[in-house]
């Protein structure tokens, strides 16, 4: 098969494989890139495979980096952008289903396709726009099944964490799992403990914001591998939740989609689930905030306070899944009152603790901080104007009903 049209992130990279088999080597556009020109889908990363040795790539462009050249890459930088360059290679013995024991160099681009996951990744794209394709990919794009390269139990033992990426796949492309495939990645799935929490996280998280998530999700469940999943084992009923929680919509952050999982959960400690994923403390802190926000609005309209302590745009994000979950929402109200804010942090109050120190002769600690505090809703519910006057008049009120 040949495609008609290269699409520009090709066509922009057609120098460097010229250049390469100028030199004497073969060079082509491998994986998912080549599935998504096929499929007509956006192409984000142009991945160039080679038979030329990472020394050999080197030497052909005048600009290069060793991302990782243990294994075979080398960055070229070229025109403005950055191609990573990947000599064919072979894998030897998986030694923590994870990373092969060592890598060995080849110059034989079908020993470089048959190391690769599933069939839609092990395209190969020339010059010429012509296709090389081993395993029947072309086929399987075609009844849009998803099939291991090879022997699937050999493919996930290499690499526990293809299961995962299996999923994320058939979520990405509404594809389905070949039946022994699916078989090899059920009977795999605990290899998945064998693998570093924070690969994990990459491809479920992927696989929680593609359009047909909930079709891999289904599956995720369907196999088991949840249950090798960071305080996920059990839970099953709850996932299943999730479907019934979020109808039919795409996520449209990170932190909107786990928000979503951890109330179908019903997880108690948000930071302590979230750090058994290994994410970062803001990303755990951001799931938090809009769980919180989805419980107010659970019992009641948001109201000033509530927009001033939370970034509108974690509002907004709770509301939209307010809607996926088919319950009532209201977007101009949250903006209005947002906009209707005086201040939208503490550091844009006029009058700050410093100043009543220096200026006024007030004594630092908890009597001075409840004061400030005091002046800092006061204006955020619209009782005071942000002004030093209106403000040292209010101090002055403050006082005087404490006597």
């Amino acid at each position: 098969m040949r495609l008609e049209k290269m699409p520009s992130e090709f066509q922009e990279a057609l120098p460097i494989l010229e250049k390469i088999k100028s030199a004497g080597f073969e060079a082509y556009f491998v994986g998912g890139s080549v599935r998504d020109a096929l499929l007509e889908r956006p192409i984000h990363d142009v991945d160039i495979a080679s038979s030329a040795y990472p020394e050999e790539t080197k030497a052909i462009f005048d600009r290069t980096v060793d991302v990782g050249i243990e294994h075979g890459t080398v960055l070229v930088l070229e025109n403005g952008q950055e191609y990573e360059i990947t000599t064919f290679r072979t894998e030897d013995v998986y030694v923590d289903y994870r990373r092969p024991s060592s890598v060995s160099f080849v110059r034989s681009l079908d020993e470089d396709l048959k190391r690769r996951d599933f069939t839609v990744n092990a395209f190969a794209l020339n010059e010429k726009g012509e296709i090389v394709d081993l395993f029947d990919g072309l086929e399987d794009l075609e009844n849009k099944l998803l099939r291991a390269v090879g022997v699937p139990h050999e493919r996930f033992h290499e690499d526990a964490l293809r299961i995962m990426r299996g999923f994320r796949f058939q979520a990405s492309l509404g594809f389905e799992l070949e039946e022994e495939t699916f078989d090899a990645m059920k009977e795999c799935a605990p290899l998945l403990e064998k693998i570093s929490v924070e690969r994990t996280f990459i491809e479920f998280d992927k696989l929680l914001l593609s359009p047909y998530w909930r079709q891999g999700l289904a599956a995720m469940l369907e196999s088991g591998a949840y249950q090798y999943l960071p305080a996920m084992k059990g839970k099953k009923a709850a996932f299943e939740h999730l479907f019934e929680l979020v109808m039919d919509y795409t996520f449209t952050t990170s932190e909107q989609a786990w928000a979503a999982l951890v109330l179908a959960l019903e997880i108690q400690d948000i930071p302590k689930f979230m750090k058994g994923w290994k994410t970062s403390r803001d990303f755990a802190k951001t799931v938090e905030r809009i769980v919180e926000i989805l419980n107010i609005r659970q019992k009641r309209s948001l109201d000033k306070r509530d927009c001033y302590k939370y970034d509108k745009r974690l509002l907004l994000l709770a509301e939209e899944l307010r809607e996926a979950s088919e319950l009532s929402v209201d977007y101009l109200a949250i903006e209005q009152v947002y906009d209707s804010l005086t201040i939208h942090d503490k550091h844009e109050v006029v009058v700050n603790g410093g100043m009543l120190i220096k200026d006024y002769g007030f004594q630092p600690g908890p009597a001075l901080g409840d004061i400030l505090t005091k002046i800092e809703y006061a204006i955020v519910d619209g009782e005071l104007a942000n002004d030093k006057e209106a403000i040292l008049t209010f101090i002055q009120q403050l006082e005087e009903e404490e006597k």
